[in-house]
């Protein structure tokens, strides 16, 4: 069976550290060179002929990430590599996922082309925003789940009375997985928005008195949501509320927001980097889920289990 090697983009270096140390591999040595125009070449610094490439670089802004790692898949197919899978923790441009107005661009099928373009041969990413962006793809994609991350840690909590709540209609899917995952109730928080990062309404269907709240996210950006829903929720009579975002971008003033908010703490995962650690936020990793996923899908094994 050929090797597996491990590279990083510079975006992600931390996550896979702890990504190839999980798998038990070093990560592979790659060297990046701009020129004075700040226009980017990257080059591998070992061979990767007949070899399995695995590309880890989450695709949150700079738009450089992505070129990147665009560069990264198409030096490995010139070098010979045999396949090369994308891992893309958290896949930006994934909001643009459809036409919701007039003459604005679907930018996450635009960039999955753009993969599709350079070569790749699969894509391992973890909680899109909307499943059905996995059908931009031309290859196979195995999207794991945060599930498999959240619900232990929330069980090891013992929170009774607990209650799973959905910020938005939107998530209510994602809601009601893990509510059935825990065997709890779920409520709904139904909003709506005047233009993007900005409520005009919210208001709560469902009973959380004396409840134990978890609202449920696939990421938090300026926090404008998650915080006001949580301060609905309180209002509400809930004795606490935590809240899980799988992908922590955190822009604009979403530390301050969240530090001044109601919420008992924010859990999220290492797809993103934390700029500024507060006592309300807690990390959970995502490189043994990732690093299990690369083990299964160069072995032929399911993954299906890792769906928690």
């Amino acid at each position: 069976m050929s090797n597996v090697k491990i590279f990083s983009g510079t975006s992600s270096g931390y996550l896979a550290e702890k990504i190839a140390k999980s798998y038990g591999e070093s990560l592979g040595s790659i060297s990046r060179y701009r020129f004075s125009d700040g226009e980017l070449s990257v080059s591998y610094d070992e061979s990767v002929r007949g070899n399995h490439v695995y590309l880890v670089q989450s695709t949150f802004p700079p738009a450089d990430n992505i070129l990147e790692l665009l560069l990264m898949v198409d030096a490995a197919k010139r070098a010979s590599a045999e396949y090369v899978t994308l891992v893309i923790p958290y896949f930006g441009y994934a909001r643009q996922d459809r036409k919701d107005k007039p003459r604005v661009a679907i930018g996450a099928k635009l960039v999955a082309n753009l993969f599709a373009a350079s070569g790749a041969d699969r894509l391992i990413t973890c909680d899109l925003h909307a499943g059905q962006i996995q059908g931009f793809f031309d290859f196979p994609v195995d999207h794991l789940d945060g599930q498999a991350i959240f619900v232990p840690y929330l069980r090891s909590l013992n929170l009774e009375n607990l209650v799973i709540a959905s910020p938005d209609v939107g998530g209510v899917k994602r809601a009601r997985d893990f509510a059935s995952k825990l065997e709890c109730e779920l409520v709904i928080c139904d909003k709506h928005r005047k233009r993007a990062n900005e409520i005009a309404s919210m208001q709560l269907i469902g009973d959380v008195k004396g409840a134990n709240v978890v609202l449920v996210d696939d990421l938090i950006d300026t926090g404008g949501t998650l915080c006001k829903a949580a301060q609905i929720i309180m209002d509400k009579g809930a004795a606490s509320v935590r809240a899980i975002a799988t992908h922590p971008i955190l822009s604009g003033k979403a530390y301050d927001n969240i530090e001044n908010s109601i919420l008992t703490e924010l859990v999220v995962t290492d797809t993103i980097p934390i700029k500024n650690q507060t006592n309300k936020i807690k990390v959970l990793t995502v490189a043994d889920l990732l690093a299990t996923a690369i083990r299964r899908v160069h072995t032929h094994e399911s993954i299906s289990s890792l769906f928690i």
